[in-house]
């Protein structure tokens, strides 16, 4: 009887043991009819870095916007090229969109005021019209837009538009010339360029020396050839001093340039002097009043004039004529 009691007894505390070592059971909720089946998963999220086209524009260059087109015949119209190649005597028509352009065209058009040219702006685009054009209209014609603030403007680098014309005419290789001989100074601490400038896109050009007479080769190191400025020298020095002169070579006929004297001068570039004169310090209501601007400097300097006078918007002329005095008069309206 007490071996059965001892046994009873023993099985009893195995039991209780196995008990006290579990885990007490999870408390299930029925699942409502539709509920997702799927556990939430507490996985962090990595964030996501935006790519170099979706990070801030601030950082990422202009994007250039051509404005530029060519008019064709019977309304129609087409973009602008980098180069295009005329007749000359055709009638040119560029147009470029915008409510304020601004325009640059050869120096030669500029310079004696030609009344060929005439740019006219409207609401929404801006039009140059060269009439019977010519060997000598050649180069380059660009626009832009302008961001102005009351009279001050300055050129939206967004917004441009450019092509070089070639104006071919018979008998005419190179661009004409206003003289028979121009001289070309040569500085140290920039580039010189001789502007034998051709009409013909497929001409070949040579350089000579005219004594002792040999040709001078366009190696790309010392001197190159640009079609739209002539033969730069890129490092000038003593030794190119001389005369020299241009062949070119299209359709089976051959023509030479005017002659350039390359002179060098060792001396530091720097800006252009100026000085500004009124005709009279005072003046009666209704009277006319004249203001000279002259501006001394270098030789072929670019020197740009911009008159500003109460009552009248801005007006800006570029002289870019090889000339070491420059002068611009203008004549105000009546005095109030």
């Amino acid at each position: 009887m007490k071996v059965w009691l001892l046994l009873g007894l023993l099985l009893v505390h195995e039991a209780l043991e196995d008990v006290t070592g579990q885990h007490p059971p999870k408390s299930k909720s029925p699942k409502e009819p539709g509920e997702n089946r799927i556990k939430p998963t507490n996985k962090k999220v990595k964030p996501k870095i935006p790519k170099m086209k979706d990070r801030d524009s601030a950082d990422s260059p202009l994007k250039m916007q051509s404005i530029m087109v060519q008019v064709m015949d019977k309304g129609r119209f087409q973009k602008a090229a980098a180069t295009l190649s005329l007749t000359a005597g055709q009638t040119l028509e560029l147009r470029c969109k915008g409510s304020k352009i601004g325009w640059s065209y050869p120096a030669y058009l500029d310079t004696f005021k030609d009344s060929r040219l005439s740019v006219k702006q409207s609401e929404r685009y801006s039009q140059l019209t060269l009439l019977n054009s010519t060997a000598a209209d050649t180069g380059e014609f660009s626009c832009w837009g302008q961001l102005c603030t009351g009279y001050i403007c300055r050129k939206d680098e967004t917004k441009t538009g450019s092509t070089y014309i070639f104006f071919t005419e018979k008998g005419e290789l190179f661009v004409p010339s206003p003289s028979y001989f121009d001289i070309v100074y040569l500085n140290p601490d920039r580039q010189a360029v001789v502007p034998c400038r051709v009409t013909v896109l497929s001409a070949k050009v040579t350089l000579h020396r005219e004594f002792p007479a040999k040709e001078i080769p366009a190696n790309g190191t010392d001197i190159v050839y640009d079609m739209k400025r002539g033969f730069v020298y890129l490092q000038p020095h003593f030794d190119h001093q001389g005369v020299v002169y241009c062949k070119a070579e299209a359709g089976g006929k051959s023509q030479i340039s005017v002659k350039y004297q390359l002179l060098y001068a060792e001396v530091p570039s720097g800006p252009p002097s100026t000085t500004i004169l009124a005709s009279s310090n005072k003046v009666q209501s209704g009277d006319d009043i004249s203001v000279l601007c002259t501006a001394l400097g270098e030789p072929d300097i670019e020197v740009e004039f911009r008159w500003i006078y109460p009552g009248q918007k801005g007006e800006e002329i570029d002289w870019r004529m090889p000339m070491s005095v420059k002068r611009v008069n203008t004549t105000l309206p009546s005095a109030n």
